[in-house]
């Protein structure tokens, strides 16, 4: 394969999937949205200045402190009761930007009345933890009011590590309805390549995600023992197969498997001493270019909105940091995907079906600055130079004689498997049995036809075709790749 396989002839017939003007659409809405982020800047930074000379959060401070003079409990109240304000005033543009435009790409089919009514219950969230958030951080600066920016790390730090714990169980639920994958072909082959790579098999969920949104998608989110990978039901609706869903699932078990999402709030939080560190020495110049003067200063919270405005600024500039930190994750994943269940036209199957939100082939220099993904012209170019340096092995079919000889009487142990998993044991009476992360599975099995096929209490039924290698045994369930397995005594 590797001499007749051509990588960018492959990566030409994927993108030629996509006729000429679905890809001009592609490109219109992408671009677009590079001009969303400047506008959406001098949005927040029109509506911190009318905030500020409104002299509204000026009025309100001085209210919550004439009834008790309690600074954590005012930071809290005017932390929440800005982002509150804030988002009434910012409304239009978010409806335009978030909604609207969307809609018009047909990239959501959500009613206005939905879309509101879970933006509200989300500003709620917001204001509750930002007003936590904002309480703790005036806090720092009272205390430490030399050295607050370099502890506003650890804070923000900790806020990202309990709001990722604390999202899968409490956050996303109140938007979405999630579900382990149904029992089927898809499951069956999530928890095989899950017992593959020594993941808990528990942890992939399907999601009704075309509530909000027809874009083809999957996540991985949560901390530590909340973590989860989640299939929008998007990929389905759009006809992905098992191939698909390997190359989809493999990629997001690499962000868990590889803890992206930790290092990730890692560098975050250093970019946060940063940021903080300037806001430190250029909030005194912005509050009185944004007509400040009734602000005590960095610490009295009615400023909040000039904090906001620095800010604004400043990750505006660091955009195409923070877009390549994102990048440079998302290729990772990209290629244990690619390492762990060698799924290349799968995953690049999946890629051409995001490129209605994504245009697939921009300049190096708009990938750098404006793309938080590859660009997916490159991220099928890399699966199909794979392919052609990885060929897959062609396991050649059994009889069902030598099968029987090899796996009866035998525990079948899948690569990888986490602790508390045993394989699959097939007694010679023809029951087989299994301990796995969430129990026990039993139940009846037979080898014919080249395949081991097996049968549980609940009438479920899950086949593999048996195969051999020069070196290994191999088992595949239907339009998936072989996995090589090791036969055990029992």
């Amino acid at each position: 394969m590797a001499q007749s396989f051509d990588p960018a002839a492959a990566t030409a017939a994927y993108l030629a999937q996509l006729p000429p003007e679905a890809h001009a659409r592609a490109a219109a809405y992408t671009q677009g949205g590079h001009w969303l982020l400047l506008w959406g800047a001098l949005v927040a930074l029109l509506v911190s200045f009318l905030i500020v000379r409104s002299g509204v959060l000026v009025v309100l401070r001085r209210k919550f402190e004439g009834r008790r003079n309690r600074p954590l409990l005012v930071s809290c109240w005017i932390g929440g009761l800005y982002i509150v304000i804030d988002a009434v005033l910012s409304l239009p543009w978010t409806i335009y930007s978030d909604w609207w435009r969307p809609r018009q790409y047909g990239l959501t089919s959500q009613a206005f009345t939905g879309w509101l009514t879970e933006g509200a219950i989300s500003l709620a969230i917001s204001a509750l933890i930002g007003g936590l958030f904002f309480a703790a951080l005036y806090a720092l600066i009272r205390k430490a009011p030399r050295t607050w920016w370099l502890w506003s790390g650890g804070l923000t730090a900790a806020f990202i590590a309990v709001g990722m714990l604390l999202a899968p169980l409490y956050i996303e639920p109140i938007f979405n309805k999630y579900t382990p994958a149904p029992a089927g072909p898809v499951r069956d082959e999530v928890v095989a390549m899950a017992r593959q790579v020594g993941m808990p098999s528990d942890k992939i969920f399907i999601y009704d995600g075309s509530r909000q949104s027809n874009a083809y998608t999957a996540n991985v989110s949560g901390l530590f023992g909340s973590a989860r990978v989640a299939m929008s039901d998007t990929m389905f609706k759009k006809g992905a197969d098992l191939a698909e869903v390997r190359g989809v699932v493999g990629h997001e078990m690499g962000h868990y498997r590889r803890h992206h999402s930790l290092w990730i709030a890692g560098v975050m939080s250093l970019l946060a001493i940063l940021a903080f560190f300037l806001v430190d020495r250029l909030f005194a110049p912005a509050c009185r270019l944004l007509g400040g003067d009734q602000v005590r200063g960095l610490s009295d919270p009615a400023g909040l909105p000039v904090l906001s405005a620095v800010l604004t600024v400043l990750f505006l500039l660091a955009t195409p940091i923070t877009n390549s930190l994102i990048r440079i994750a998302e290729s990772d994943a990209d290629r244990y995907s690619l390492v762990h269940f060698n799924e290349p036209d799968g995953l690049a199957k999946a890629l051409v079906k995001t490129i209605e939100y994504r245009a697939a082939t921009p300049g190096r220099l708009e990938e750098i600055v404006f793309y938080d993904h590859p660009a997916v012209g490159r991220r099928i170019q890399r699966a199909m130079e794979w392919k052609a340096a990885h060929p897959k092995p062609a396991p050649k079919a059994v009889s069902d004689a030598a099968a029987r000889a090899a796996f009866i009487g035998r525990v079948v142990v899948f690569p990888n498997m986490p602790v508390g998993m045993d394989g699959i044991a097939l007694r010679a009476d023809g029951s087989w049995f299994e301990r796995h992360d969430f129990g026990w599975s039993k139940g009846r099995y037979v080898v014919a036809d080249g395949n081991l096929c097996l049968d549980d209490e609940r009438g479920a039924r899950r086949c593999y075709a048996i195969a051999r290698t020069e070196t290994e045994w191999t088992l595949a369930l239907k339009g998936a790749a072989p996995v090589p397995v090791k036969l055990e005594a029992i």
